[in-house]
């Protein structure tokens, strides 16, 4: 899977078959383009992004085998009808994967929602009730109108700015807090 490593490499590939429709663009071009799809304002900013990342020797080698994914909390519900209103219908999520080992077993399912993901666990040893966990996200604002409009009965949650950031904490039915957090650098 590439990454932001091999922007060079997407760039040629993108004119490649922007070419094959005769279609051309300058390489400048097609990494400025790669820098979008990246969420970076251009090509000069991945670039610096790039430049972070590289070193030599052993610690350079070990970084190219290491990745670190997302991860992936799982957080505990003791009931599926008000863990959905509430993750489905208030927040948005879409339902990923759902498994249970038999008939009348609890429920581990998988939700998502731009790519952020979490597994929803009724096992009673995959997580305890009451934890907290922090979303750094863009866009806090249209997650706060979003959440308005819905007019969930149990919850309004109000955007707080907290010098430095903006916070919209959410408490599902079980206890369990939802930070989404912006840095806004004030």
């Amino acid at each position: 899977m590439r990454d932001h490593r091999h922007s060079k490499l997407m760039a040629k590939a993108m004119r490649e078959a922007l070419a094959e429709k005769n279609l051309t663009i300058t390489h400048s071009e097609a990494l400025e383009i790669v820098a979008r799809q990246f969420g970076l304002a251009n090509w000069n900013v991945l670039a610096a992004k790039i430049g972070e990342g590289e070193g030599g020797g052993e610690a350079a080698e070990s970084r190219e085998s290491l990745r670190l994914e997302q991860a992936v909390p799982i957080v505990r519900i003791f009931d599926v009808a008000k863990a959905s209103e509430f993750y489905f219908g208030f927040l948005g999520f879409s339902l990923d994967w759902e498994h249970r080992y038999g008939d009348n077993f609890p429920l581990y399912m998988q939700i998502s929602r731009s790519g952020l993901r979490l597994h929803l666990s009724e096992h009673a040893g995959d997580a305890t009730p009451g934890g907290n966990m922090c979303v750094y996200m863009p866009g806090i604002r249209d997650l706060h109108r979003e959440l308005q409009a819905k007019d969930y009965r149990y919850m309004k949650p109000g955007l707080e700015d907290q010098g430095g950031r903006l916070e919209l904490q959410v408490t599902d039915p079980f206890s369990n807090r939802i930070r989404f957090m912006e840095l806004t650098g004030s």
